[in-house]
């Protein structure tokens, strides 16, 4: 079994454009969510929404290569092209390698709806244009990605709701792990627009503490009322330890350990069962006893129901002496992209240092208050970090990165 190595990472998101702002963001606490009218003027209970910049890609891509890319596409390229120069896998190396891509994605709601607006308005077919259907297809991600870096290894998009993007990294670690690949660009991408979660917002899911927009996303306090949707895309690009100590490669990482479940249940109630069997899954696959993680990235994402069952798993499991924080408090639910992103985050933390804080944790309920949740920036050493990611439908992923020796 080869070993699993991250040797880049790229982030384009509500924290920042590029991981060194997202760093400064972890560190200082620093909430990435806004008010966004357009969504009040469709009818939206709550406006609220993690405020991601529109990447400029002219003078970056060709308009044919531009035309074809959806909002998850054109997030996951800057992600990806940052990761890529951070691994100096440059496209001349590329060329002569089967690198392959994972993506995670689960939904091209824009891209569709302008479509069938055009359709519509126009009453032709023929004017919706050719890169409409590239654009509006869940794998647009890879599809537009393994085109502009001409790569030749595996090449899906993985959709498995909020916990894509963990499942995503956990296909190619298994892929790398086993022979079957030596590099593979993993990820998660998450549109952020108004068409993208109406339904959502029609279920009462999320706060509508829109005074306050920054302290509206509230992992494991009492007085939560919804999440935050949010998005962007984050890249890891995972090598095997041989192929990154011949080519020099900084190692930033190791993969460990994988674990997954179905809770076998309800279609969107979570389960502690299902997250218990996730997490002791990666806890055997790495070889680790709960005494030997250093810190748990939450999948909480500031709804009763979720953070109360997760809570729970994870004093089963862990007790209440490991430490616990959610990012989602400063970026709001990335959904798709959140199992990825997190990876990106915890990898920053580990680098520097540093565990960012679950903000707006002020009054815990009778579960968190079993936890060691982390309210404000801890500086301390990480060597091993588990991270958490549950999705509808009852998947459940759960990943373990360690410090490289």
């Amino acid at each position: 079994m080869n070993r699993v190595v991250i040797t880049g990472i790229g982030a384009w998101s509500c924290l920042g454009k590029n991981v060194d702002e997202v760093k400064d963001s972890l560190f200082a606490g620093k909430s990435g969510i806004g008010f966004e009218q357009i969504r009040k003027d469709m009818g939206y209970r709550s406006a609220l929404t993690g405020l991601i910049e529109t990447p400029i890609l002219k003078g970056l891509l060709d308009r044919r290569a531009r035309v074809s890319m959806g909002q998850p596409a054109e997030y996951a390229y800057m992600a990806t092209s940052e990761a890529l120069r951070m691994a100096k896998m440059d496209p001349d190396w590329i060329a002569n390698q089967e690198v392959g891509i994972i993506y995670g994605n689960d939904s091209v709601a824009k891209s569709t709806m302008e479509a069938i607006d055009t359709v519509r308005l126009k009453k032709d077919t023929m004017l919706v244009g050719s890169g409409a259907t590239f654009q509006s297809m869940n794998s647009t991600v890879t599809m537009n990605l393994s085109t502009i870096y001409k790569l030749k290894g595996i090449n899906f998009t993985l959709a498995a709701a909020c916990a894509s993007g963990s499942h995503s990294i956990g296909m190619g670690y298994l892929l790398i792990r086993t022979g079957l690949q030596k590099q593979v660009i993993c990820g998660g991408a998450q549109e952020v627009n108004a068409y993208t979660f109406g339904s959502f917002d029609g279920l009462s899911a999320f706060s509508i503490r829109e005074n306050e927009p920054t302290k509206a996303s509230r992992p494991f306090d009492r007085d939560r009322d919804g999440l935050i949707p949010s998005g962007g895309a984050a890249t890891v690009i995972l090598e095997s330890l041989e192929s990154a100590q011949q080519r020099g490669a900084t190692i930033l990482a190791e993969v460990i350990g994988y674990g997954f479940s179905s809770n076998g249940d309800h279609i969107s109630n979570s389960s502690v069962d299902g997250q218990v069997r996730s997490l002791e899954m990666s806890l055997r696959d790495a070889h680790l006893e709960p005494k030997d993680i250093d810190y748990i990235n939450a999948h909480a994402t500031s709804t009763v129901g979720g953070d109360r069952v997760e809570a729970k798993a994870i004093d089963q499991v862990f007790g209440g002496k490991t430490p616990v924080s959610s990012t989602k408090s400063m970026t709001g639910h990335e959904c798709w992209m959140a199992g990825a992103s997190e990876i990106v985050y915890c990898t920053l933390m580990m680098q520097n240092g540093f565990i960012a804080p679950n903000i707006n944790f002020e009054n815990p309920d009778e579960d968190s208050q079993k936890l060691n949740i982390i309210a404000q920036t801890k500086q301390t050493s990480l060597t091993t970090i588990l991270s958490n990611s549950f999705g509808f439908g009852g998947t459940n992923s759960t990943l373990i990165i360690k410090k490289f020796a």
